[in-house]
Order: C-alpha cells, then sequence, then structure tokens
C-alpha cells in the first residue's frame, strides 16, 4: 500500500518587531488582508529563494514592503510549525492544501528611526503588548486578574482528568508558571503562561482553532491576534526579557543619548517590574554599560540630568555583558 502524499510545504517569516514609546513596550501589528475578517496580526511575508539568499534578507524586504520599517537588530526565535495552526472555522478543510511553517524572528528599532508618515499609510501601528499580554505587567503590582479570572479558572481545569498522566503535571506547570506555593512569579516564563491559558481554553485563539466553543469569561485575557501570532510574541517576549540580563540589547531600544531614568523606565518596561532606582543605578554603574556624554537633559523641566550613551567597548571587555537583574522581592 502506498503511503499518503505528503503535503506541500510554504515557508512564511514573521517578525515580532518590539519598540518602546512614552515608557510603552510595543509591538508592531498589521492589518488583515482586504476581505479577510481575522484579527492584526504580525508582519508576515513568504521566503522566496529566487529573490532572497536567506531567511533574514527576505523578512527585512517584507517588512520594508508592509510597514516601510527598516529593521536593525534581528534574531530568529522558532519554528512553528503545528499542524492546524491556521485553520479557522470558516475555512474549508482542503486536505491537499499547502502547510505553513513559520519561522519566528524578533527584531528591535526605535519607534521614531522610520517614517511615521509611511508607517501609518501602511495600516500598521504599534500595540502595547501588556493589551496582549496584561497579565505580564508588574510595574503597579500583581495584576488583579492573575486571582479575579486566570487563576480561578486554571484550578479547576488542572483538577480534571486526561487520558494520559502528564508530566509534569498541569498543577505543578501552573505553580511554576504562575509563581504559586514557594515558586516566585518568574517574568522570563511569558511562553509558558501563555500555552496554559489556551491549553485551558481560556483564550480567544482556542475558540478560533475549534478547541473550546467558548472562553467563558465576560472580559476576554488581552488582545487577540490573528493565528498563532500572540504566541509568536509571546515567545519574542520571553526571549527579550531573558536576553535582557546578558546582552546588551536594551540599548537598541534606547536613543544614543539618554537619563538614567529613561534607561530604568525602558527597562521596567520590557521586564514588567518596577525597579528601586538607587538599587538600579548601582547595577548600571556596576555593569559598566554606560558612559557620561558631558551634557545634561531638562526636557522633564526640573532639575537638569545627566546624559548618558552606551559603553560600546564593553563589548571588547566581557562576553555576556548585561543588566542582571535580582529576584522579585
Amino acid at each position: 500500500m502506498a503511503p499518503d502524499p505528503i503535503p506541500p510545504l510554504r515557508i512564511g517569516l514573521n517578525a515580532a518587531i518590539v519598540a518602546v514609546t512614552n515608557q510603552t513596550p510595543s509591538i508592531l501589528a498589521v492589518p488583515a488582508a482586504p476581505g479577510e475578517r481575522s484579527a492584526d496580526g504580525l508582519p508576515f511575508g513568504q521566503f522566496d529563494p529566487a529573490r532572497h539568499r536567506t531567511f533574514e534578507a527576505s523578512l527585512r524586504a517584507s517588512v520594508e514592503s508592509q510597514t516601510a520599517l527598516h529593521l536593525g537588530y534581528v534574531e530568529q526565535l522558532y519554528t512553528f510549525g503545528d499542524r492546524g495552526r491556521h485553520m479557522r472555522s470558516d475555512e474549508a478543510r482542503d486536505e491537499g492544501s499547502p502547510h505553513l511553517v513559520s519561522v519566528g524572528y524578533l527584531a528591535l528599532t526605535r519607534a521614531d528611526a522610520g517614517n511615521p508618515e509611511a508607517l501609518h499609510a501602511t495600516g500598521a501601528r504599534w500595540r502595547d503588548w501588556y493589551e496582549l499580554f496584561p497579565w505580564e505587567d508588574w510595574r503597579q503590582g500583581r495584576p488583579a486578574m492573575l486571582d479575579a479570572a486566570i487563576l480561578p479558572r486554571l484550578q479547576p481545569w488542572a483538577e480534571e482528568t486526561t487520558q494520559r498522566q502528564q508530566v509534569p503535571s498541569r498543577k505543578a506547570r501552573i505553580r511554576l508558571a504562575f509563581g504559586l506555593g514557594d515558586f516566585p512569579w518568574d517574568e522570563e516564563r511569558v511562553l509558558d503562561r501563555y500555552e496554559l491559558l489556551y491549553e485551558a481554553g481560556l483564550l480567544t485563539e482556542a475558540v478560533a482553532d475549534q478547541r473550546v466553543q467558548s472562553t467563558g469569561l465576560a472580559t476576554q485575557l488581552g488582545h487577540a491576534m490573528r493565528f498563532d501570532h500572540r504566541r509568536i510574541a509571546a515567545t519574542a517576549v520571553q526571549r527579550l526579557r531573558a536576553k535582557i540580563k546578558y546582552r546588551p540589547v536594551i540599548f537598541e531600544l534606547m536613543p544614543p543619548e539618554f537619563t538614567l531614568t529613561q534607561l530604568q523606565t525602558t527597562v521596567e518596561a520590557i521586564s514588567g517590574r518596577h525597579l528601586h532606582k538607587q538599587n538600579f543605578r548601582r547595577l548600571v554603574e556596576g555593569a559598566e554599560l554606560v558612559e557620561p556624554t558631558g551634557a545634561a537633559s531638562s526636557a522633564t523641566g526640573g532639575r537638569p540630568a545627566a546624559l548618558y550613551r552606551f559603553r560600546a567597548k564593553i563589548l571588547e571587555e566581557r562576553p555576556a555583558p548585561g543588566l542582571r537583574l535580582g529576584g522579585r522581592g
């Protein structure tokens, strides 16, 4: 008996492009194609080996054509290829249609580095990433939705019996991801938390993917994106939160000159946590990542604040320079 034919594959490229504007961490979102009813998503393009030698070159070209934005720092995240990742209830189940595999990328830029008018004309816009993941923002303390909506729904789901025993169990995964019991909240477990909420049927994407008929929630948990783009965004947020601790990538989001307060608010925006001012300054001084320019800024209208710049020489001095944030107090 001949084996079933393998469906054709298409390779797509998705970019989670991050900037910080007005102390807000943002991800660039593009609208659905004309005639589509789906939500907005991440910039996407298909890899064309006839036109581009590498995935990254193809990604940069497709992002520029869609958003008029030139990318700076880019790194590959992960390959997303689960079966049914683009299935929707209003789509025909054509078994012979190509299967789309997407290579996700994290890209960093400054919101003022491009052409705002050209970007606006494309329909793309910067979306606060805490609109996508509101449970991740601890800058003003523990988010109320954790105890009001998320944990009360996750706990009974964890008690449900499954066909086979999972290792680790649902209970253990929830304790670790959401910092319950003796486990502290770990800001880097963004993807773990997102995937638990998806598996428990608490996200709109789980309804769209026909895993559940309804989330059963009066208010949805964050702004949904089309297909699995919010999962790709969660992967990007997790990678960046980890990366700032051992690489100076935070300066890709900063202007050439900045105050230490501006640097602190940017780190807080990305990490989702409040940092003690004096502790942060000691951390920055100890890491030797910045140097004074000799100039000052009076943009706040108060006492002039010293301006700093990234000390590029650190890259020659240390193998892993970054802001090693301590545990949450």
